[in-house]
């Protein structure tokens, strides 16, 4: 019953629900309602839509227009990181495998020719209505097969985002369907191949060659992509793109708009050094290891998973430290997209109850706390540490030269 939702009836409906807020008590009143006019199967259906289009508002402009299957829009790349994607590709013939519900074919499809192929049937009608919605379909041939055997002639780069779910259950980070060997094998019938990966692969995975890079939004962690070398351009990139609460366009599914209005995919990469250190970020050199300064800088998580924390040291000057942990330092105040600074009110060795004083002391009565290198139960630690007053704060528990350590921070003022 699925399929039916693009039937003529299953447009009317969805149309019906269009703006609803599908909530359990909502969704039974309307059930109700519509049972009369339409099958109740499809009214079903038609509202699982509904709430998945809702749902989907945090990764794509016209998700009010768009079609989606629930582990579909899961594995989808947002419309921000599908853009930036997209953005590597030249011209030509561009092969979307596994092409899901059309994420990266939204965007892959502007101003290309792709062919899109997967093997499930709803995905891949969903996947063409999707790239219609955002003007992309002109030149889509979609086709549904094993994309194991699709004939890659005259296709001049690929991209695949393997499953990574089998059976309603997540493969561990590093598997996927088809299989990651398969997908790195993909340079044997065209040089030219994007690979999405779950943001937890092991780089020892990538091999030499090949340019991983992680991809946040924000401060939230959201793929990993990795690129053989006819497209690469360093070893190791960490990618921020910009974060918003909402997104913002058309949202009325007006396909003839084209790409107008949709989000771009640009931020800010920080590249690494390969082992000549020909790409590096910054200067070479060992980073100085030394007791928190006057702000603490914490690397985004794309930087982190990238292992670029000491070439961001070094590309901002700051130090580390401990050797093994990834918070840096300085004296002076730094701003980068690609850490979030602190402000030092209080670093000392971690004495629960010392810290517990001075947090009251500075009328602190809210504070995330962050813990790093250090083992304990956030909750338990928060309940001990009494909170009161106006005051917020970010308390840090970590390690300095092995030692455990704590710092109370405040966020930098605009």
């Amino acid at each position: 019953m699925t399929m039916a939702l693009l039937s003529p009836d299953g447009r009317e409906l969805l149309g019906r629900l269009a703006g609803e807020q599908v909530g359990p008590g909502r969704a039974l009143a309307l059930a109700r309602a519509l049972r009369g006019r339409y099958p109740a199967d499809l009214v079903a259906a038609a509202l699982t839509q509904q709430a998945l289009r809702v749902a989907a508002r945090a990764k794509f402009t016209r998700a009010d227009a768009m079609l989606f299957t629930r582990d579909g829009l899961e594995q989808a790349s947002s419309e921000i990181t599908s853009a930036h994607a997209a953005a590597r590709y030249p011209a030509g013939l561009v092969a979307d495998l596994c092409c899901g519900i059309g994420g990266n074919l939204i965007t892959l499809g502007g101003g290309r020719r792709v062919l899109a192929a997967d093997t499930d049937a709803v995905s891949l009608a969903f996947a063409r209505h999707n790239a219609q919605v955002y003007g992309a379909a002109d030149a889509l041939a979609p086709v549904r097969a094993d994309v194991r055997e699709v004939p890659l002639r005259g296709v001049a780069a690929v991209f695949i985002d393997p499953a990574r779910r089998a059976g309603g259950r997540r493969l561990s980070a590093g598997r996927s369907q088809p299989p990651l060997a398969w997908c790195l094998g993909l340079t044997g019938r065209v040089p030219a191949v994007g690979i999405k990966a779950a943001p937890g692969l092991p780089r020892e995975l990538v091999p030499a060659g090949w340019e991983a890079e992680f991809v946040a939004v924000g401060r939230d962690l959201k793929e990993a992509l990795l690129w053989s070398p006819a497209l690469a351009t360093t070893s190791r990139r960490a990618t921020v793109l910009p974060s918003g609460d909402t997104l913002s366009g058309a949202g009325n599914g007006d396909s003839a708009g084209g790409a107008g209005d949709m989000l771009i995919g640009t931020g800010d990469t920080l590249s690494g050094a390969d082992s000549a250190g020909a790409d590096s970020a910054g200067a070479g050199g060992d980073v100085p290891v030394a007791a928190p300064g006057a702000f603490l800088l914490d690397p985004n998580p794309a930087v982190t998973r990238a292992g670029l924390v000491e070439d961001l040291a070094r590309l901002l000057g700051a130090r580390k430290i401990d050797p093994e942990i990834a918070f840096l330092s300085a004296d002076r105040e730094l701003r980068t997209p690609f850490a979030r600074t602190l402000r030092v009110l209080e670093s000392a060795p971690w004495h629960e109850r010392h810290f517990a004083r001075r947090l009251r002391e500075l009328g602190i009565g809210a504070a995330d706390i962050r813990r790093r290198g250090l083992a304990g139960d956030i909750p338990q630690i928060h309940r001990r540490l009494g909170l009161r007053g106006p005051g917020r704060a970010t308390i840090v528990l970590t390690r300095v030269s092995g030692r455990p350590w704590g710092l109370i921070c405040a966020d930098l003022t605009t």
